[in-house]
């Protein structure tokens, strides 16, 4: 996930996903809900949001909207960015994004 970064892709699925490492969709989906307590959606959008904070605080992306950052890290829709964003910092991304900037 860290290397490949297979969450870029907006339309990634789990079938996608076990196809690329090469092990039985059922396996991963086992891995993902018993190690990380999530379902692959969950574990997706994790890294998709951690992509959003990382180029938040980029210099090279300030010319970017937040919209765009999320396009750019995987989301393909302005709501579902904002409610997963909401959902795992407790904060907006505007919020989150004032931190950044104070």
């Amino acid at each position: 996930m860290n290397s490949e970064k297979p969450y870029l892709n907006p339309n990634l699925t789990l079938p996608q996903l076990s196809n690329e490492l090469n092990i039985p969709t059922h396996h991963l989906s086992k891995v993902i809900n018993e190690n990380f307590e999530m379902n692959f959606f969950e574990f997706v959008n994790h890294y998709r949001i951690d992509e959003v904070k990382k180029k938040m605080s980029e210099p090279e992306t300030n010319s970017l909207s937040l919209l765009g950052i999320a396009y750019e890290s995987g989301f393909n829709s302005k709501s579902a960015f904002n409610r997963v964003f909401k959902n795992i910092t407790n904060m907006t991304p505007s919020e989150f994004k004032k931190t950044i900037d104070a």
